[in-house]
């Protein structure tokens, strides 16, 4: 038995690297090799082709990241073939050794949040529906959502990620609010720190982490002072426009602190300005190599 967090500080240290892959397939994305063209799928067509993408992607990755990062939306979409397709992309992403983060954005109450828990958080316990060893959580309702998942997690040696201070444009309509000089996201962040001082043990890090974007820097290093013993998850950099430099403050003590997400700029590399003219898109593989390789010799300068 293993905690979550013990389980990612070694793959984080042995493969001396921080960054974390998300999957996100989209099916107007994939290349021509995949879809064949086919503008209007079936959803098993879809959920196929997304399948064979995600374990391609898992395949390359695997040597050079400790985790990676199913966005679960884009396999709800089409039903139960894209929830099978789904399982067996975390199947094979556990297969080859890699952290399995799910990212549903579960977060109700009572025995509903029980439910979500007890379906998607796995850990080493090989008895949770879906086999993710961490999953993304949504705090708004209080207690009433965090401490089910919490239990859980901590019972299965898994991990759970909070939403603290997303990396959206949005998230300040209601996480900057504030209630006696305390913002949202800052009473969400105290709350985590708590679980974790309750749960970490003897151990740096506790088993509930924190959502905090890259794109909101200065709350960055702000709430990694907030919250010492919490391991974060960084969305933002990439695609949306975060940078190295904005995600340094993450780490805390050390690179195990802090996964930083990269999907969409490695899933469709191909795609993108630096990228498009040193790789067609019959070499989507090696521009999916590239930009990770260009994520990690990125990151090492500033964990």
């Amino acid at each position: 038995m293993s905690a979550y967090m013990t389980r990612l500080s070694n793959r984080i240290h042995s493969l001396g690297t921080s960054a974390l892959v998300g999957l996100d397939p989209r099916w107007d994305l994939l290349p021509l090799e995949i879809t064949g063209g086919n503008k209007t799928p079936t959803l098993q067509q879809a959920a196929a082709g997304f399948e064979r993408f995600c374990c391609e992607i898992i395949d390359i990755v695997s040597p050079l990241v400790p985790a990676v990062k199913p966005q679960v939306a884009f396999f709800e979409q089409l039903g139960p073939v894209g929830i099978s397709a789904l399982h067996r992309i975390m199947l094979h992403a556990r297969k080859q050794r890699l952290i399995v983060i799910a990212d549903a954005k579960r977060g109700d109450i009572g025995s509903t949040a029980a439910g979500y828990a007890d379906a998607w958080l796995d850990g080493d316990s090989n008895t949770a529906a879906f086999p993710a060893d961490a999953l993304t959580v949504n705090p708004y309702l209080g207690d009433d959502t965090l401490v089910p998942f919490v239990e859980t997690a901590v019972a299965r040696n898994a991990g759970i990620y909070v939403l603290v201070r997303t990396s959206n444009p949005g998230a300040s309509t209601f996480q900057d609010r504030k209630t006696d000089n305390l913002s949202v996201f800052e009473a969400v962040a105290d709350r985590v720190q708590q679980f974790n001082i309750q749960h970490r043990g003897h151990e740096e890090w506790g088993p509930v982490g924190a959502v905090v974007g890259a794109t909101w820097p200065q709350e960055l290093t702000d709430l990694r002072a907030r919250m010492p013993n919490t391991p974060f998850l960084v969305p933002g950099y990439g695609s949306q426009g975060g940078t190295a430099a904005d995600v340094a403050a993450a780490f805390g003590v050390s690179p195990a602190g802090a996964l930083i997400n990269s999907s969409r700029a490695i899933n469709f590399a191909w795609k993108r300005p630096e990228w498009k003219d040193l790789f067609s898109e019959n070499q989507w593989r090696d521009a999916v190599q590239a930009a990770t390789q260009q994520m990690i010799t990125d990151l090492a300068g500033v964990c």
